[in-house]
C-alpha cells in the first residue's frame, strides 16, 4: 500500500468515526423567553436584564398573577452596548407602566484582549443613554443593582472585574436621574453560600426565587404609587 492509499484509507476511518458521533442536543430555549397574552385591564411591566433576570422571570410572573402582565425581553440582554443597539426593538410601540432593569455581570467580563468587555467611562455612558430612551416611555423605571460574582476559579472558566464598582457608577446615574433602586445585590448578599450556585454567578432554583421575591415587591411598590 503506497502513502497515497494509506492516507485516503486513514481519512475514511476519520470521516467514518466522526459521522457515528451523536450530535450535541441544542438547548431548548427557556420558558421564560414564551410571550405572554396580556390580561385585559393589568398594568405591563418589563423586565430587562441578563441570565440573572431569566432565573427570575417565571417565579416574578407567579407572584403577579392577577396583579401585572410580566413581560420579558425574548433574550439576554448582555452588556449595555447590546442594549443600546437593541432598546428600541425591545421597547416597541406599546404602553408599558413599569421597567424593571439592569445590565452588568457582562459589561464587567474581562475579554481575551484583557479589557473589560464595557469599561467603566462606558459603561456610565451607555446607562445614561439607555435611562434616557426607557424615560421617554412614560413608565415608572426600577434599576435592579448587579448581583455578587464569587471570588476564585468560575465554571465556566471567566474573569470579572470588581461588582462594587459597577454599581457605584449605575447608582450615580440612577440617582441622578430619579430611578429607583432595587439592591438585589444587598439582597442576596447574606445568603449566598445557600442560595448561589458553586464556582459561578447564577444561582440554583431557591435563589432566582429568592431574587424574585424582592423583584415583585419593588414592582408592587412601583404600581402602588
Amino acid at each position: 500500500m503506497n502513502r497515497l492509499t494509506t492516507a485516503l484509507a486513514f481519512l475514511l476511518i476519520l470521516v467514518s468515526a466522526s459521522a457515528q458521533q451523536p450530535a450535541k442536543a441544542k438547548r431548548p430555549p427557556s420558558p421564560a423567553m414564551d410571550p405572554i397574552q396580556d390580561v385585559a385591564g393589568l398594568p405591563r411591566v418589563l423586565l430587562i436584564g441578563d441570565s440573572i433576570s431569566i432565573g427570575y422571570t417565571l417565579p416574578v410572573r407567579k407572584l403577579l398573577e392577577g396583579k401585572a402582565n410580566v413581560h420579558r425581553i425574548p433574550t439576554n440582554g448582555g452588556p449595555t452596548k447590546n442594549g443600546v443597539a437593541n432598546i428600541a426593538k425591545w421597547l416597541g410601540t406599546s404602553k408599558w407602566d413599569v421597567i424593571h432593569f439592569n445590565w452588568g455581570i457582562h459589561d464587567l467580563k474581562f475579554m481575551p484582549d484583557g479589557k473589560r468587555q464595557v469599561e467603566p467611562a462606558d459603561y456610565e455612558a451607555n446607562l445614561r443613554s439607555l435611562v434616557a430612551t426607557l424615560k421617554k416611555t412614560g413608565a415608572k423605571l426600577i434599576w435592579a443593582t448587579t448581583t455578587p460574582i464569587p471570588d476564585g476559579d468560575l465554571n465556566p472558566p471567566r474573569k470579572f472585574g470588581q461588582v462594587k464598582e459597577y454599581n457605584e457608577i449605575a447608582a450615580k446615574v440612577m440617582t441622578e436621574n430619579g430611578v429607583a433602586i432595587d439592591d438585589l445585590n444587598a439582597h442576596i448578599t447574606p445568603k449566598l453560600a445557600t442560595l448561589q450556585n458553586p464556582h459561578d454567578v447564577h444561582y440554583s432554583a431557591a435563589g432566582s426565587e429568592y431574587l424574585a421575591q424582592q423583584v415583585a415587591a419593588e414592582i408592587t411598590k412601583a404600581l402602588g404609587k
